[in-house]
């Protein structure tokens, strides 16, 4: 056990790791000392695959114009430089898979040396370092095998893999996990209500529309953007109506969603394109709720769009942690065929 003697004490928080001055929270540090000797309450991963969130791989491809060896070269030189994964466009991260290498005697997870995990806090907060120069990758994907070492703190959150399920299969559930259980908690403190999700078609849109179908949603209604993914989503059966827009263009949701019955209800916001906030206002219904679980969300053009457009609506920002999430998650993809058969279909 190569337990750190600790220079200052550990913090759940992971503020010990902070090489900020002054310091701050891990998430919003410039730096995070990637040293691999454990502090008593911390835990050591082996990586084996990261899980890069929508919203950063989106702005990395973009900015790389697809060059897949150029957006591997930058994620090499962001976990370098920061000692984490956090696009510094985006500020946002992903998630990962390992095995328990280590484990501190006073680490409150519950974890033992051997399991196999998948990290439930994002990236950005991690300490990593990456040791083979991700030549297994193509830089063409989310889903990044690597080899490399992270470190979980008391305050982390961590699930052991599910045996029933492939790994990439797992990791793309657990990475959007928290969307279907707040879609389902939201859902089901209202009496029948009526659900939107906007990009039905993606990972978090399709568990969120099985989490608002099993909640007791009175009518769900699925938004994509062509009609390709307008078809998968009516194969999965998912959704009571699918309609096609862009999700950028506030007339063309409104209009798009009179065809399907008109404002929801609950709005779920599932994209990884900016945006969206004012189509998201005008599908919902006065004294609504909005769901926005996209890293590119502006929460400065969302109040202040429904201010303007005087819509009296609830906004909640999706923090990617419910409690139980992930075996809710998990146990969508098990029960809804429909569920299952979109992430297969992307996992190709």
């Amino acid at each position: 056990m190569s337990v750190q003697d600790p220079v200052r004490a550990s913090d759940p928080t992971g503020l010990h790791r902070v090489l900020d001055e002054p310091a701050v929270l891990p998430q919003a540090a410039q730096r995070l000392d990637t040293r691999t000797s454990l502090w008593p309450d911390e835990v050591r991963i082996d990586v084996e695959r990261l899980n890069l969130d929508a919203a950063s791989f989106r702005q990395l491809s973009e900015a790389h114009d697809g060059d897949g060896d150029a957006v591997r070269s930058a994620v090499l030189e962001i976990v370098s430089a920061r000692g984490k994964m956090q696009n510094p466009v985006t500020g946002s991260g992903g998630m990962l898979v390992g095995t328990v290498a280590e484990v501190g005697p006073e680490s409150p997870l519950g974890l033992a040396v051997g399991d196999r995990v998948a990290t439930l806090v994002s990236l950005t907060l991690t300490p990593l370092t990456i040791s083979d120069g991700l030549v297994g990758w193509d830089g063409r994907g989310e889903q990044v095998p690597c080899t490399g070492q992270a470190v979980l703190f008391a305050r982390s959150i961590a699930a052991v893999l599910p045996d029933d399920l492939p790994v990439p299969l797992s990791l793309s559930v657990m990475d959007v996990c928290g969307a279907p259980a707040l879609t389902a908690r939201v859902t089901a403190q209202r009496e029948r209500p009526s659900v939107l999700v906007i990009g039905g078609a993606g990972k978090s849109g399709s568990l969120s529309l099985a989490a608002a179908r099993r909640a007791g949603a009175s009518r769900t209604v699925g938004l994509v953007p062509t009609e390709t993914e307008a078809q998968l989503l009516r194969h999965s059966g998912l959704a009571d109506h699918v309609v096609v827009a862009d999700a950028t263009d506030p007339v063309a949701v409104q209009t798009a969603l009179r065809a399907a019955g008109g404002e929801t209800d609950v709005t779920v916001v599932c994209v990884d394109v900016p945006g969206c906030e004012g189509g998201a206002i005008l599908a919902t219904a006065q004294g609504g709720t909005i769901i926005f679980f996209s890293m590119a969300t502006s929460f400065s053009a969302a109040a202040l769009g429904a201010e303007g457009l005087a819509a009296d609506v609830q906004m909640l920002i999706g923090n990617g942690y419910v409690p139980g999430h992930a075996d809710y998650a998990l146990e969508l993809l098990r029960s809804e065929p429909g569920v299952r058969g979109l992430f297969e279909r992307r996992a190709h």
